[in-house]
């Protein structure tokens, strides 16, 4: 067998599966881990022509419950290509387990700028570029809530009431999961369990059900070469529900000069010319017409629901689902702490 990082991509077989199901592609095929993975596992193809297209999987192993759900992201990417939201151009789906040991999905390579820390940013965005990927970010996230469901064919992705609670039981759920892979079950004086406690004692009435990304933040942006966003990625959490819990989340994830973070060490959208908070959240609310008032408890919620992400990420880890990028591994207990820390100090 030809495989890539731990036996997670059977090469020989992706290879035939491509020849016969994306039209125009041509062997021989080169693969690639694309850095950074952290969840699903992305891989990059090159045809013999040099086209390129980006391959989306589960990790190898450790599979909480509902999660990794490929034909559901395939379908989410399917309905938004006809949208002003832009995504990768979805190819072919295959859920076939025997191709490669589970479903997987082929779409288009969308090349572009993708930012995470400021070094990213060298020779690429200065202030005046910085302060236009801010005004397109919020832009796209208001274009993706403002959507009709029905309209596109997802309005049955999904329940649409009661978001945040769905949510909460979700993910404190796959929290237990994966502390009891890592043999630590979560007790009454464990943050995160803390922090669920009383998010879920005051959880806000939702203003409206909009498609929800569930993980919108920088690093999951491409950019071209305007500073405007080029396509949205990784749509594997996506909902239908309360579109703030997407601004929420993009504020915790948009760190600023005086931020303590050990999400990132040198955070891009600390740097000049990238919008405050403030600023980003003032656009979102005056261009989507909803009432972020209430902003506090959706940040609190994103924490909280970062440091269970978190949580699973490092359980796969230890179990050694990671696709070969094991990329600061060492640091995530300590982060999952961080977080819980943050959502018990703004609840």
């Amino acid at each position: 067998m030809n495989s890539l990082s731990g036996d997670v991509l059977d090469s020989t077989k992706i290879s035939s599966w491509m020849e016969h199901n994306v039209e125009g592609t041509t062997a021989p095929y080169s693969f690639s881990l694309i850095a950074g993975g952290r969840s699903n596992l992305t891989f990059r193809i090159t045809d013999a022509r040099g086209n390129a297209y980006a391959l989306r999987r589960p990790p190898g192993s450790h599979i909480l419950p509902t999660a990794h759900d490929m034909a559901r992201e395939y379908r989410v990417i399917s309905a938004l290509a006809s949208t002003l939201v832009p995504v990768a151009h979805p190819l072919a789906l295959c859920e076939d387990v025997t191709i490669t040991g589970s479903p997987f999905y082929v779409m288009s390579y969308v090349d572009g700028t993708i930012i995470r820390e400021a070094a990213d940013c060298d020779g690429t965005l200065g202030p005046t570029d910085r302060t236009l990927a801010s005004q397109s970010m919020v832009d796209t996230l208001v274009t993706l809530h403002s959507l009709d469901v029905d309209v596109i064919g997802l309005g049955d992705l999904g329940p649409r009431e009661s978001y945040i609670e769905r949510q909460l039981k979700r993910w404190m759920g796959q929290y237990a999961a994966s502390m009891d892979t890592l043999g630590k079950p979560a007790g009454p004086a464990d943050p995160v369990i803390r922090a669920y406690d009383r998010l879920h004692a005051s959880v806000p009435t939702a203003q409206r059900t909009s498609l929800v990304h569930g993980d919108y933040r920088l690093d999951n942006i491409v950019l071209d070469d305007n500073a405007s966003v080029k396509a949205v990625l990784d749509w594997e959490i996506c909902a239908l529900g309360d579109p703030l819990a997407d601004a929420g989340l993009l504020l915790v994830y948009w760190a600023e000069k005086t931020d303590e973070s050990p999400l990132v060490e040198s955070p891009a959208t600390a740097l000049e010319g990238f919008y405050s908070r403030d600023e980003l959240i003032a656009r979102y609310a005056q261009r989507s017409g909803l009432d972020a008032g209430n902003i506090e408890y959706y940040m609190a919620f994103g924490y909280w629901k970062l440091a269970c992400i978190l949580a699973g990420v490092y359980a796969r880890y230890v179990s050694g689902a990671a696709g070969g990028d094991r990329t600061s591994v060492d640091r995530y207990a300590t982060i999952v702490e961080w977080l819980a820390q943050q959502a018990l100090r703004i609840t």
